[in-house]
């Protein structure tokens, strides 16, 4: 058989990578066997699989922590999607792992938020049959729900990276690892800046023992963080403890004055609500979601189908659907 550009990118990767590195070639394989491409490895594959998934696509209208936020400036889920993998990749590649594996799962981790943030995840937690966390619906989308119920197919790799990159067990893979700290990474520093720029707090704001430890504004944050990962990792992925603590100390600042602050979180009640109501307006009418969502329906109840349907909206699209149910029309003469 003639040899193919993928076959040399493999080769390419042990000579390369470190040894403790996801080799392309040593995959545990897809939910389906499928023939290898000519040109990708399977992470390459996977990775472009997930950029052209509606899912992906729908996380630019995605609230990250303000909600309805005025202008432009403040992330989304799909900018903190590509900083997450940004800053997964320089991790990754210093290590010498597989880049394209660890951006694969960057890339991937969110597509099962809710609208409105985490606020319309607990919304939808206190409502669905057996919970809902998004790290789990991500992995169902990409699994279930993506390509008319045929789903996306992808590696164990990246589909263990996915459903373990926020809490509780760890991902098997070093690179999955590597996304897990560079999703704390990337939000943390992020939401000081969207925070600073809604004029919710000052980087001056920030205990002095913890700018002295990690930097003085994002970007030497950022690298700071980056290089202490580098710098201490080896069989696993960890910060020094120089990084560690402030570290922690920084998330728990931040939960303190940002994430709970009503400026950021104003609305939150209404949009938890929102999502409340239309989770029971189609328990009882199933015929109103779209037809994608009747196999879901049929194969695993309305309950299902309905918490799919609404996890996959965006914020407008979600306040769209709710006006068009609920809130009366101007009459037409």
């Amino acid at each position: 058989m003639e040899k193919t550009i993928r076959d040399t990118i493999c080769e390419n990767e042990h000579l390369i990578f470190s040894p403790k590195a996801s080799f392309s070639d040593s995959s545990r394989g897809r939910l389906r066997a499928e023939d290898e491409d000519e040109i990708r490895t399977c992470y390459q594959r996977d990775r472009d699989r997930i950029i052209h998934s509606g899912s992906f696509r729908r996380l630019k209208h995605k609230t990250q922590v303000f909600l309805s936020p005025r202008g432009d400036y403040y992330r989304t889920r799909l900018t903190h999607t590509l900083e997450v993998a940004q800053i997964a990749r320089t991790i990754s590649t210093a290590l010498r792992l597989n880049e394209n594996l660890t951006e694969a799962i960057a890339l991937g981790h969110d597509l099962g938020h809710t609208p409105f943030g985490h606020a319309g995840e607990r919304a939808l937690n206190s409502v669905c049959d057996g919970g809902f966390r998004h790290y789990e619906q991500s992995l169902r989308v990409v699994d279930v729900i993506e390509k008319d119920g045929r789903g996306l197919n992808l590696t164990e790799e990246v589909r263990n990276g996915i459903v373990r990159h926020t809490c509780g067990e760890e991902a098997f893979t070093l690179e999955g690892r590597i996304v897990r700290l560079a999703d704390r990474i990337a939000y943390i520093n992020h939401d000081i800046d969207d925070a600073v720029h809604a004029g919710v707090m000052k980087e001056e704001d920030i205990p002095a023992d913890i700018r002295d430890s990690l930097g003085y504004d994002k970007s030497q944050r950022i690298n700071t963080l980056v290089l202490s990962a580098v710098h201490n990792s080896s069989d696993d992925i960890i910060l020094g403890e120089d990084c560690a603590q402030p570290f922690a100390e920084l998330h728990s600042f931040m939960f303190e004055h940002v994430y709970t602050n009503p400026v950021c979180k104003g609305e939150e009640t209404r949009a938890i609500e929102m999502i409340k109501w239309l989770y029971e307006h189609f328990l009882s009418n199933p015929d109103e979601m779209p037809p994608e969502y009747k196999s879901i329906r049929e194969k695993e109840g309305v309950e299902t189908a309905a918490c799919d349907y609404i996890a996959g909206m965006t914020d407008r699209y979600a306040v769209h659907i709710f006006e068009k149910l609920f809130i009366p029309r101007a009459w037409m003469f």
